[in-house]
C-alpha cells in the first residue's frame, strides 16, 4: 500500500513539474521520457501545451549537444548514402536523372533546389545542411 502511495505521489509530482531549459543529460532523458508518456495527446488535452513546450526544450537541447560537423553538402550525402546502403543509382531513382545524379555526386554540378528537397528527404539531412556552398571542379 505504501509503494502504491509513493508512486502514486511520484506520478502526480512529474504531472505537475515546472519545465525549463534542459541543461544535463538527466534532464534530457527526463524530459523525453515525459514527452513519450504524452506525445499521443489532442489539441483538447490540458496536457497538449506541456507536449509542445517538452518538444520545443527536447529540440533546443539536441541541436545544442548534436549539431552537424561542418562538411560539404556532397560529402554530407555520400556520408548518408553508406550509411543507408545507398548507391547513386538509388538517389537516381528518387530523384529521376542518373547524369545529374553523378554530375553533382562529383562535383560537376550544383546541388538543385528539387535536389535539396529530395535528397534531404530520402537521406533524412536537414535541408538546410545542403544549402551550404562548396566548390565545383
Amino acid at each position: 500500500m505504501q509503494n502504491t502511495i509513493a508512486s502514486t505521489r511520484k506520478q502526480f509530482k512529474n504531472l505537475m513539474k515546472p519545465w525549463s531549459i534542459i541543461t544535463s543529460e538527466e534532464e534530457y532523458k527526463e524530459a523525453a521520457k515525459r514527452f513519450e508518456e504524452i506525445y499521443d495527446v489532442g489539441k483538447d488535452s490540458p496536457h497538449f501545451k506541456e507536449m509542445q513546450l517538452l518538444a520545443l526544450l527536447i529540440n533546443q537541447y539536441e541541436k545544442k549537444q548534436w549539431s552537424l560537423p561542418e562538411v560539404d553538402p556532397i560529402e554530407m550525402i555520400k556520408i548518408r548514402m553508406e550509411d543507408f546502403g545507398y548507391k547513386p543509382a538509388d538517389l537516381a531513382r528518387e530523384y529521376g536523372d542518373k547524369g545529374t545524379v553523378s554530375k553533382v555526386l562529383n562535383y560537376k554540378q550544383p546541388l538543385s533546389l528539387n535536389m535539396i528537397r529530395v535528397f534531404s528527404k530520402m537521406l533524412r539531412i536537414p535541408a538546410d545542411a545542403l544549402l551550404k556552398e562548396y566548390k565545383l571542379q
